[in-house]
C-alpha cells in the first residue's frame, strides 16, 4: 500500500510539474501574452467600475457632452485624448471617443520614462497578444505584425518594458472596450525625436499602413482609426518632479495666461484642414529648437501628435482622400471643473491638482 501510495504520489507531483511548465510557457509565449495593468489607481480596470464611471459622466457633465455632441453621422479618421486620472479628465474621454467608430485603433502613446531605455528615434510596439480590459482581454490587431514588416529595420522597435510600464495607451483602453467589445488596439509608443526624424518616419509609417489597409480593404475612420494620448500643458511649481512648468509664474492670473496658450495652441495647430505647417508649428511650440528632448512648453505629447499628425497627412495623400479638418471639442484643466467621485469605486487620484499643480486636456477630433 505504501508502494502504490508514493507511486501515486510521484505520478501526481510528475502531471503537476508539466502543467505548472505549460503555465510558465503559456505565460512566457507573446502567442498567450496579455499586457498587465500599469495604474490600478486612476484608470478603471473592472467592469463595474466602467459602468459606474459612465454613469456619473453622464450624470455629470450632461450638459458639457450635449454642448460638444457632433453632428450625426460624424466619425473621426484620428483624434487626440487626454490621459489623466478619471476623477480628472472625465467627460473628456468620451466626448471625443464616442466618434472613434472603427473595430482598430492605433494608439500612438506617449514614452514617459523613454530615458531609463535610452530610446529615442523609434515607433516602440509591442508583443503582447492582448490588454487588460474592463470587460476581458482586448485583442491585439493582427495588423500590427504586418505594419511592422513594412517599416524599415531602424524605425520600429519592438520594446515589452517600455510599454508595460506606459500608462498613457492602457487609459483609452477601458472607454473604447466600453463603446465596442470587440474592439481591437495596436500601441506605438513615440520617444524623443527630432521633426526631421519624425517627417521621414511618418512617411513610411503612412506608406505601411496604405499597404496593408488597401491590401485587407479596410477604410480609414469606417474600419481603422488613429488616436493619438496627450495631455495638454503641465503646469505649475509644485511636485513636478523637481522641474518648474510655471512659465507665466503662479496664480489665478498666471494660470489663466497658460490656459489662453494652449487655446492658442490647439486654434492655430489643430483647426480647421490639418497640414504639415501647422504640424511644424506645433513643435516647434512644444518642443525647444536647441534640444528636441526638452520641452519648450510641457504637452507630454508633442512626439506622439506630431509624428501621428504627419503620418495622417501622409495616408490622406495616398489615399488622394479628402484633406483631415480639425474640430477642437474641449478643453479643461484638472482645476477648471468639478471631480468625478470615483474612490467609492476603489479608484483615486495619482498627482494632486490644484493651483500650482494642474494639467490641461485637450480633447480634438480630425475628420
Amino acid at each position: 500500500m505504501r508502494y502504490i501510495a508514493r507511486t501515486v504520489i510521484s505520478m501526481c507531483l510528475f502531471f503537476a510539474l508539466i502543467l505548472s511548465n505549460s503555465v510558465l510557457l503559456a505565460r512566457s509565449d507573446p502567442e498567450f501574452s496579455t499586457r498587465a495593468l500599469a495604474d490600478t489607481v486612476g484608470f478603471a480596470h473592472k467592469a463595474r467600475q466602467m459602468d459606474s464611471v459612465m454613469v456619473r459622466i453622464d450624470r455629470l457633465y450632461h450638459d458639457d457632452l450635449a454642448r460638444t455632441q457632433q453632428p450625426v453621422g460624424t466619425v473621426w479618421r484620428a483624434a487626440i485624448c487626454p490621459h489623466d486620472d478619471y476623477t480628472y479628465a472625465s467627460w473628456l474621454y468620451p466626448a471625443v471617443l464616442r466618434n472613434i467608430k472603427a473595430k482598430t485603433v492605433i494608439i500612438f502613446g506617449v514614452a514617459h520614462k523613454a530615458w531609463r531605455y535610452n530610446l529615442e528615434n523609434w515607433l516602440v510596439f509591442d508583443s503582447f497578444s492582448s490588454w487588460r480590459g474592463p470587460y476581458g482581454p482586448v485583442t491585439v490587431s493582427p495588423l500590427r505584425e504586418e505594419i511592422i514588416k513594412q517599416l524599415p529595420a531602424d524605425m520600429a522597435i519592438v520594446h515589452d518594458p517600455m510599454q508595460s510600464e506606459e500608462y498613457s495607451v492602457e487609459a483609452m483602453i477601458p472607454f473604447l472596450q466600453y463603446q465596442k467589445r470587440d474592439v481591437e488596439v495596436i500601441s506605438i509608443l513615440v520617444p524623443y525625436m527630432d521633426f526631421e526624424r519624425m517627417q521621414t518616419i511618418s512617411k513610411h509609417l503612412a506608406k505601411a499602413l496604405f499597404i496593408v489597409m488597401s491590401q485587407k480593404n479596410l477604410r480609414w475612420g469606417e474600419d481603422v482609426a488613429i488616436l493619438i494620448s496627450s495631455d495638454a500643458v503641465h503646469y505649475g511649481d509644485e511636485d513636478w518632479g523637481g522641474y518648474n512648468y510655471a512659465y507665466y509664474g503662479t496664480g489665478s492670473k498666471a494660470n489663466a495666461l497658460a490656459e489662453a496658450y494652449d487655446r492658442e495652441i490647439i486654434s492655430t495647430c489643430f483647426d480647421s484642414e490639418l497640414t504639415e505647417k501647422k504640424v511644424a508649428r506645433f513643435y516647434a511650440y512644444t518642443t525647444k529648437p536647441d534640444n528636441f528632448k526638452e520641452y519648450k512648453w510641457s504637452w507630454c505629447g508633442n512626439y506622439a501628435i506630431s509624428v501621428a499628425l504627419l503620418t495622417s497627412r501622409d495616408l490622406q495623400k495616398l489615399e488622394k482622400s479628402a484633406p483631415l479638418k480639425g474640430v477642437p471639442i474641449a478643453y479643461a484643466t484638472s482645476i477648471s471643473q468639478p471631480h468625478l467621485k470615483v474612490d467609492d469605486l476603489g479608484m483615486g487620484e495619482t498627482a494632486i491638482a490644484m493651483q500650482r499643480h494642474w494639467v490641461g486636456y485637450p480633447a480634438i477630433g480630425f475628420k
